[in-house]
């Protein structure tokens, strides 16, 4: 017996509550179970009951064996002396507040039913890819579906998490967090850390003055990620050298922190540097990009606001070394999806969590009209059970496997607790 799933039990009142009896035959009626804390101190605060007719209130705590108290030091702690009620799967002995008072104990062994308890035994002792692998296709359709949105939710609310760091450390400048989100989600995965290091070593203020400047914010950002070191005889190469030289002597520039590029075992589309030129053109050519986005709230309006191309040089190159076929490179809508999926949905979670308002209902529509992303852990989902192929569900089922399933966290999961208490 764990006692996570003793929680589990008194939060959700899942056991007989008829003429109930302390260990010592007293009356109990539960008036309200109480909070359930995380942090240190009583497991539930400010429940009330009715003992004997008494009404306390209080806080309860909850162990697998009453001679646990005394294992876990509580009877050294003040902090347990409001405990109203000692709630226990087995009760072995008596246990007393400081001033000698005894604690009134309820015994859950005889009140559980023991359906309950197999359910729980068979999910948590499953060797599976997760715990419910065998009964997830059985479970209820609209229990998985307000599960998935729930889960979204706090997949946004995670990611909140990281964008208001960065809205602190940019002096609350929304454009400034939109610029490095969007530059090290252009870098996608092998280069996101590094492109984000990028954005890190300058000053917005320094993009905000170049950015309707093609060649200066190409060199700006092609001279801090390194690539203007070569010794390349190329005129376009050279003026963006020698422009990046007199920018790093203006505005005291430095790319010492900057992460190395990688370009091995990338597909030459996803070269960091047409990535990199995409995002100058993207800067370029939109006008008040931040607001632009914010305002936008259509698929179709976002794929318009990104398809954008590579500059004049980077159609016939992929490196400033060797030309190659003339193609114009131009921002896919997959590509987009994913800075839909990464940057802009989370970033427009917070900015409207900001400012009070509500846009759950508005971001879930735009994210059921973008497919589901490819990824090894959706599909095994998928190959599960059916259900719809969008980009909610995706990122859904992400947070479901990283937080629930893969932790066993089966008790604080809709679908395990679904699993747990059918008959």
């Amino acid at each position: 017996m764990q006692e996570d799933f003793l929680h589990y039990v008194w939060k959700h009142k899942a056991f007989s509550t008829g003429s109930l009896k302390t260990t010592r035959d007293e009356s109990v009626s539960i008036l309200k179970l109480g909070v359930h804390n995380h942090n240190s101190g009583p497991d539930f605060f400010n429940a009330q009951l009715s003992i004997n007719g008494q009404l306390w209130a209080g806080n309860v705590e909850i162990h697998v064996k009453s001679s646990d108290w005394y294992v876990h030091g509580h009877e050294k702690d003040k902090a347990y002396d409001n405990v109203i009620l000692h709630v226990v799967w087995e009760h072995n002995t008596e246990v007393f507040r400081s001033d000698n008072s005894v604690i009134p104990t309820l015994e859950l062994k005889p009140l559980v039913n023991r359906n309950l308890i197999n359910n729980y035994k068979v999910l948590l002792q499953s060797k599976s890819w997760i715990n419910c692998e065998a009964h997830y296709p059985e479970v209820d359709e609209f229990v998985l579906n307000n599960w998935i949105e729930r889960l979204y939710i706090e997949r946004l609310e995670r990611k909140s998490n990281d964008i208001l760091k960065m809205l602190k450390d940019s002096q609350n400048d929304w454009e400034a967090v939109l610029f490095k989100m969007l530059l090290k989600n252009f870098g996608l995965k092998v280069n996101g850390e590094s492109f984000l290091s990028l954005a890190n070593s300058l000053d917005y203020s320094v993009v905000r003055k170049l950015q309707h400047n093609i060649l200066d914010m190409e060199a700006l950002l092609f001279g801090q990620a390194g690539l203007l070191e070569d010794d390349v005889q190329e005129s376009y190469f050279l003026d963006l050298k020698r422009r990046y030289q007199f920018l790093a002597q203006k505005f005291k520039l430095s790319n010492q922190e900057v992460l190395p590029l990688q370009f091995f075992r990338l597909r030459p589309p996803n070269f960091p540097t047409i990535r990199i030129s995409q995002f100058v053109n993207l800067y370029a050519t939109e006008h008040q990009l931040f607001s632009k986005i914010m305002n936008t709230t259509t698929v179709e309006g976002l794929y318009e606001i990104f398809g954008k191309t590579v500059t004049d040089f980077w159609m016939t190159h992929y490196t400033f070394k060797t030309a190659s076929k003339s193609s114009k490179k131009n921002i896919s809508k997959s590509f987009v999806d994913l800075l839909i999926i990464n940057t802009i949905i989370p970033l427009k979670f917070c900015y409207a969590k900001a400012k009070g308002e509500n846009v759950e209902q508005s971001l879930f529509n735009v994210l059921k009209d973008i497919n589901a992303e490819k990824n090894s852990i959706v599909e095994k989902f998928l190959q599960l059970r059916a259900m719809e192929k969008n980009a909610l569900s995706s990122q859904a089922l992400l947070q479901l496997k990283a937080f629930y399933c893969d932790k066993n966290n089966c008790l604080q999961c809709a679908i395990g607790n679904s699993l747990i208490i059918k008959n």
